[in-house]
């Protein structure tokens, strides 16, 4: 397999482009290897076949003149394209102000009905025991910020045990 640097000074070899003397040693080199030969004629070839189509490609406009073209394309396809600007329309508009105005107001209602079932005013008197048998009876009175505690005692299943304790026999 030939080496790149060798395939590069047998192309150069072939068009014309070597010293005297490196183009001596080529040609020795070519008599006795048939793998740069085959190669050689390969490029040879290649170099027959593009040879005409190049004379026959003519610019219309000089050569600098051409890639600068090409370059001034080539930098604005690479530019960033700015953005169209949408119009927006009214009922967008409409919907980007509402719907956070809509939320704003669920969250209100749902604080004044919280608020409104816990502050003064709802369930004003509350009631509660703790056990059926207890004698203890607890009653809250928000508007008045008071709360009484109610004991009857002795329980009523107690008193039919305590009348024996009232006689003094």
């Amino acid at each position: 397999m030939i080496e790149h640097e060798q395939q590069l000074k047998l192309q150069a070899y072939l068009d014309g482009e070597l010293p005297e003397a490196e183009a001596r040693a080529v040609a020795e080199w070519l008599s006795r290897d048939e793998g740069a030969m085959a190669l050689a004629a390969e490029l040879g070839q290649t170099t027959e076949a593009l040879g005409g189509f190049e004379e026959g490609i003519r610019l219309p406009e000089s050569r600098e003149f051409y890639w600068s073209k090409i370059q001034r394309q080539i930098e604005r396809e690479e530019a960033p394209a700015a953005s169209p600007v949408r119009a927006v329309s009214w009922a967008a508009s409409l919907r980007r102000l509402l719907v956070p105005a809509t939320g704003l107001a669920v969250a209100a209602l749902l604080l004044l009905v919280v608020n409104h079932e816990s502050g003064p005013g709802f369930a004003e008197n509350k009631a509660e025991t703790a056990l059926q048998d207890s004698g203890a009876f607890t009653y809250h009175d928000d508007s008045a910020g008071a709360t009484l505690v109610w004991l009857s005692y002795p329980a009523e299943n107690e008193i039919a045990d305590n009348n024996d304790l009232d006689s003094l026999d």
